[in-house]
Protein backbone atom coordinates (compact mmCIF):
# COMPACT_ATOMS: atom_id res chain seq x y z
CA UNK A 1 0.00 0.00 0.00
CA UNK A 2 2.95 2.51 0.55
CA UNK A 3 3.90 1.85 -2.79
CA UNK A 4 0.90 2.94 -4.02
CA UNK A 5 0.38 6.09 -2.38
CA UNK A 6 4.21 6.79 -2.49
CA UNK A 7 3.54 6.13 -6.58
CA UNK A 8 0.24 8.59 -7.05
CA UNK A 9 2.05 11.08 -4.94
CA UNK A 10 5.11 11.26 -7.28
CA UNK A 11 2.30 11.47 -10.04
CA UNK A 12 1.04 14.54 -8.53
CA UNK A 13 4.28 16.48 -7.92
CA UNK A 14 5.85 15.66 -11.20
CA UNK A 15 3.04 17.67 -13.00
CA UNK A 16 2.83 21.06 -13.12
CA UNK A 17 0.95 22.28 -10.20
CA UNK A 18 0.53 19.28 -8.79
CA UNK A 19 -1.86 20.41 -5.54
CA UNK A 20 -3.42 23.21 -7.96
CA UNK A 21 -4.94 20.88 -10.70
CA UNK A 22 -6.82 18.54 -7.52
CA UNK A 23 -6.49 14.73 -6.30
CA UNK A 24 -6.03 12.22 -8.84
CA UNK A 25 -8.30 10.12 -10.35
CA UNK A 26 -7.69 7.24 -8.21
CA UNK A 27 -8.36 9.67 -4.50
CA UNK A 28 -11.20 10.64 -6.05
CA UNK A 29 -12.96 7.48 -6.43
CA UNK A 30 -11.25 6.29 -3.04
CA UNK A 31 -13.17 9.12 -1.27
CA UNK A 32 -16.35 8.99 -3.34
CA UNK A 33 -16.63 5.12 -2.32
CA UNK A 34 -15.27 5.91 1.17
CA UNK A 35 -18.43 8.63 1.34
CA UNK A 36 -21.14 6.03 -0.38
CA UNK A 37 -19.75 3.61 2.30
CA UNK A 38 -20.56 5.89 5.13
CA UNK A 39 -24.02 6.93 3.74
CA UNK A 40 -24.76 2.91 3.86
CA UNK A 41 -23.40 2.30 7.30
CA UNK A 42 -25.79 5.25 8.29
CA UNK A 43 -28.77 3.46 6.45
CA UNK A 44 -28.01 0.37 7.85
CA UNK A 45 -27.96 1.76 11.40
CA UNK A 46 -30.85 3.33 10.62
CA UNK A 47 -32.67 -0.02 10.14
CA UNK A 48 -31.44 -1.86 12.99
CA UNK A 49 -32.88 0.83 15.00
CA UNK A 50 -36.37 0.87 13.15
CA UNK A 51 -35.96 -3.21 14.44
CA UNK A 52 -35.58 -2.36 17.99
CA UNK A 53 -38.46 0.52 17.57
CA UNK A 54 -40.82 -2.54 16.41
CA UNK A 55 -39.73 -4.85 18.96
CA UNK A 56 -39.78 -2.28 21.95
CA UNK A 57 -43.66 -2.09 20.46
CA UNK A 58 -44.29 -5.01 20.71
CA UNK A 59 -43.23 -5.61 23.94
CA UNK A 60 -44.62 -2.69 25.49
CA UNK A 61 -47.90 -3.50 23.84
CA UNK A 62 -47.86 -7.11 25.63
CA UNK A 63 -46.65 -5.69 28.97
CA UNK A 64 -49.99 -3.13 29.18
CA UNK A 65 -51.99 -5.95 29.72
CA UNK A 66 -49.96 -7.53 32.43
CA UNK A 67 -50.63 -6.76 35.97
CA UNK A 68 -48.49 -4.28 37.13
CA UNK A 69 -46.55 -6.16 40.09
CA UNK A 70 -46.03 -9.25 38.08
CA UNK A 71 -42.49 -10.08 37.57
CA UNK A 72 -40.45 -9.56 34.29
CA UNK A 73 -37.07 -10.24 33.31
CA UNK A 74 -35.12 -7.43 31.49
CA UNK A 75 -31.62 -7.99 29.77
CA UNK A 76 -29.16 -4.89 30.89
CA UNK A 77 -26.10 -4.68 29.77
CA UNK A 78 -25.72 -8.33 29.55
CA UNK A 79 -26.95 -9.31 32.70
CA UNK A 80 -30.89 -11.04 32.93
CA UNK A 81 -32.36 -8.55 35.93
CA UNK A 82 -35.62 -9.56 37.33
CA UNK A 83 -37.71 -6.51 37.82
CA UNK A 84 -41.72 -5.75 37.86
CA UNK A 85 -43.63 -4.71 35.08
CA UNK A 86 -44.01 -1.34 36.72
CA UNK A 87 -40.49 -0.90 36.57
CA UNK A 88 -39.75 -1.94 33.25
CA UNK A 89 -43.13 -0.51 31.18
CA UNK A 90 -41.66 3.02 31.76
CA UNK A 91 -37.98 2.32 30.74
CA UNK A 92 -38.93 0.70 27.53
CA UNK A 93 -41.21 3.53 26.73
CA UNK A 94 -38.29 6.27 27.60
CA UNK A 95 -35.68 3.67 25.31
CA UNK A 96 -38.38 3.76 22.73
CA UNK A 97 -38.13 7.91 22.84
CA UNK A 98 -34.32 7.88 22.67
CA UNK A 99 -34.36 5.44 20.13
CA UNK A 100 -36.50 7.45 17.84
CA UNK A 101 -34.30 10.27 18.04
CA UNK A 102 -31.25 8.86 17.23
CA UNK A 103 -33.60 7.36 14.05
CA UNK A 104 -34.07 10.86 13.17
CA UNK A 105 -30.84 12.32 13.41
CA UNK A 106 -29.37 9.82 11.57
CA UNK A 107 -32.13 10.22 8.71
CA UNK A 108 -30.85 13.74 8.88
CA UNK A 109 -27.06 13.42 9.21
CA UNK A 110 -27.83 10.42 5.66
CA UNK A 111 -29.71 13.49 4.01
CA UNK A 112 -26.84 15.91 4.24
CA UNK A 113 -24.59 12.98 3.07
CA UNK A 114 -26.51 12.56 0.29
CA UNK A 115 -25.96 16.32 -0.59
CA UNK A 116 -22.29 16.13 0.31
CA UNK A 117 -22.03 13.01 -2.06
CA UNK A 118 -24.23 14.80 -5.07
CA UNK A 119 -22.06 17.83 -4.55
CA UNK A 120 -19.09 15.64 -5.05
CA UNK A 121 -19.71 13.69 -7.78
CA UNK A 122 -20.77 17.02 -9.68
CA UNK A 123 -17.63 18.90 -8.96
CA UNK A 124 -15.18 15.89 -10.09
CA UNK A 125 -18.02 14.56 -12.92
CA UNK A 126 -18.55 11.25 -11.29
CA UNK A 127 -20.75 8.75 -13.32
CA UNK A 128 -21.90 5.34 -11.88
CA UNK A 129 -21.65 2.58 -14.25
CA UNK A 130 -25.34 1.60 -15.65
CA UNK A 131 -25.77 5.55 -15.45
CA UNK A 132 -24.13 6.99 -18.25
CA UNK A 133 -26.03 3.74 -20.66
CA UNK A 134 -29.57 5.16 -19.48
CA UNK A 135 -29.17 8.48 -20.73
CA UNK A 136 -26.83 7.21 -23.42
CA UNK A 137 -29.96 5.71 -25.44
CA UNK A 138 -31.07 8.78 -26.82
CA UNK A 139 -30.57 10.16 -30.01
CA UNK A 140 -26.93 11.61 -29.29
CA UNK A 141 -25.78 8.03 -27.52
CA UNK A 142 -24.48 7.10 -31.03
CA UNK A 143 -22.01 10.13 -31.31
CA UNK A 144 -20.97 10.15 -27.76
CA UNK A 145 -19.95 6.18 -27.62
CA UNK A 146 -17.87 6.82 -30.91
CA UNK A 147 -15.76 9.93 -30.21
CA UNK A 148 -13.81 10.81 -27.74
CA UNK A 149 -14.12 14.40 -27.83
CA UNK A 150 -17.41 14.15 -26.22
CA UNK A 151 -16.13 13.03 -23.21
CA UNK A 152 -13.22 15.70 -23.23
CA UNK A 153 -15.79 18.75 -23.63
CA UNK A 154 -17.32 17.68 -20.70
CA UNK A 155 -14.51 17.65 -18.48
CA UNK A 156 -12.19 14.87 -17.07
CA UNK A 157 -15.03 12.61 -15.83
CA UNK A 158 -14.55 9.76 -13.84
CA UNK A 159 -16.06 6.38 -14.05
CA UNK A 160 -17.33 4.52 -10.90
CA UNK A 161 -18.72 0.74 -10.51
Amino acid sequence: MAANSSSTGSKSSSSTGGKQSGPSAEQVVSTFQRMRQEQRNMASKAAELEMDITEHSLVIETLKDVDPSRKCFRLVGGVLVERTVKEVLPALENNKEQISKIIETINTQMQAKGRELTEYRERYNIRLVGEGEAEAQGPSAPNSRDSEGGESQSGAGVLVS
